[in-house]
């Protein structure tokens, strides 16, 4: 079977590797149909991913189907489609007791730390594995890993109904956090440098979008506010900036989520923090998330609607993330296929 493995910058290769096999009785075996390409992998691809350990058969946002399972799998059956979480975690150290696995000591993410999706099949842990409804397109299921990460985000915010949130970055995750904040009740205001991106955000739902290239973003949102800035801010963009920025945007009681993993220092005071009584939230992937996220796309709360707007087979992966690196703007998701 066919698996795209990165040994090392930009060293991308499509091998030929061996199938999987069941080797214990709840094995399970998936057939991928989909796999998304996210920016982490991106970062894996170009050398700069703190976190991978390669070489690495990489992807984390991956859909498929049931093919087949180990005799002792009661809860699973062949031809069931699946949406497969990538992380899995101890459950006994202090993030796992505290419900966050997410940040577990022990953390292992697919495509990075172990395997991921960007081969024809997989073998995935039954506890990995979440049924979605064969009646929803692959397009759309391949889309629940991402918008777990909005919905993981938005839940650390707390954020809620007639809320004001600002997110910062129209990219992919920066949409759908701004969709998942308007399905639960929110008000957003979403800003980039990027007209296009913009506008697609005004067609999902955002109440204002400010290009930084030309207005003042910290103008608009008192503006937008009268004056009392966000309830909720989420940087999407991750740079020293966006982050120095958010404390600025964000009013008293506040809250503030930076989704980007940079190492550059950052220069911020005391002073916003605990002048406005700010609370500053991490998010790393996900916490029980994914069974909220798939019964809205199930019930068609949370849709594709355009974005996944690039389809490249695995064979042409090169291809694809050339396209990501030269001409993002023609990218929102990119998604790999195994037909």
């Amino acid at each position: 079977m066919l698996a795209a493995k990165v040994y090392g910058e930009k060293d991308l290769r499509v091998e030929d590797i061996p199938m999987p096999k069941i080797e214990k009785d709840t094995d399970i075996i998936v057939k991928i149909k989909m796999v998304g390409i996210c920016g982490s992998d991106n970062a894996i691809y170009k050398g700069t991913n703190p976190f991978v350990e390669l070489p690495r058969i990489m992807g984390h946002e991956f859909v498929g189907e049931i093919f087949e399972v180990g005799s002792e799998v009661k809860d699973f059956n062949i031809g069931d489609h699946v949406v497969v979480e990538p992380i899995s975690y101890c459950g006994k150290c202090y993030a796992c007791r505290q419900h966050m696995p997410n940040a577990c000591e022990n953390l292992k993410v697919l495509g990075v730390h172990k395997d991921g999706g960007m081969q024809e099949y997989v073998k995935v842990p039954a506890l990995q594995l979440h049924k979605i409804k064969k009646d929803v397109s692959w397009e759309n299921a391949v889309l629940s890993e991402p918008y777990t990460i909005a919905g993981n985000s938005t839940m650390r915010a707390n954020v809620g109904l007639s809320k004001t949130v600002v997110i910062e970055g129209a990219g992919t995750i920066g949409q759908l956090a701004l969709r998942v904040s308007k399905a639960k009740g929110a008000k957003v205001l979403i800003s980039d440098i990027d007209d296009g991106k913009l506008e697609f955000a005004k067609e999902n739902g955002a109440d204002r979008v400010v290009n930084v290239s030309k207005e003042n973003l910290i103008e608009a949102v008192k503006d937008w506010t009268q004056g009392h800035m966000a309830n909720v801010v989420i940087d999407a963009v991750g740079a020293p900036s966006t982050f120095e920025d958010s404390l600025k945007l964000a009013g008293v009681a506040g809250s503030v989520v930076p989704l980007g993993f940079s190492t550059k220092p950052v220069t911020i005071t005391q002073q916003p923090i605990m002048q406005k009584q700010l609370t500053i939230y991490g998010s790393r992937h996900q916490s029980f998330q994914f069974e909220p996220i798939i019964h809205a796309i199930e019930d068609g709360v949370l849709q594709n609607k355009g974005m996944v707007n690039q389809k490249f087979n695995i064979k042409d992966i090169q291809k694809a993330f050339d396209l990501m690196n030269n001409h993002p703007d023609k990218a929102r998701k990119i998604v790999l296929t195994f037909d």
